[in-house]
């Protein structure tokens, strides 16, 4: 099944890492506190992530993570590249799985912004034909659109520096 979240890119999940370091973090300031949710709405939650195939997002966020501190470390222990080689297998192994906290956070932020009832009317239209097929056509939708946006901004960046070079032109600098 096709989901919105299989066209963010893998480079999207390296600078969401890199936004999750314990600097970055702090830099950003915290995130708003979530309420807690009612078990029926975590399982709504879940079944609409679930539907839209949300996990894909975060499925390597853990061997990122590890791969991430190990050429961090790396970069002042490059003589001990084959022991955190090692320990990078084990350090993966021990928190593999913890990728599942984050769909629970996700879970937790729909139940915050949406009520039970929104949730459970969700779940039903989702599994509407019509639910399907904006679970199908989503991503290519929003594919396209950054294409259509990326391809605007380049054809507009070229009008805005020509727009430069003219007024630069007009001052008798020319670039």
């Amino acid at each position: 099944m096709k989901s919105v979240f299989r066209i963010l890119p893998a480079a999207g999940l390296v600078l969401a890492v890199a936004a999750a370091s314990p600097a970055a973090v702090q830099a950003q300031g915290q995130p708003p506190a979530l309420k807690p949710a009612s078990a029926a709405c975590m399982a709504g939650a879940k079944e609409i992530l679930a539907m839209k195939n949300a996990s894909a997002l975060y499925a390597n966020a853990v061997p990122g993570i590890v791969q991430q501190a190990k050429q961090t470390l790396l970069q002042s222990n490059l003589n001990y590249q084959k022991d955190l080689d090692e320990v990078a297998v084990v350090v993966a192994q021990t928190y593999a799985g913890k990728e599942k906290e984050i769909g629970d956070k996700m879970a937790q932020i729909y139940c915050n912004e949406f009520t039970d009832a929104e949730i459970a009317n969700l779940v039903a239209f989702y599994k509407t034909p019509l639910g399907q097929k904006l679970i199908n056509a989503e991503p290519k939708a929003i594919q396209m659109s950054m294409m259509a946006t990326n391809q605007w901004a380049a054809e507009f960046s070229e009008t805005v520096t020509a727009q430069f070079r003219a007024e630069m032109r007009k001052r008798n600098k020319p670039i």
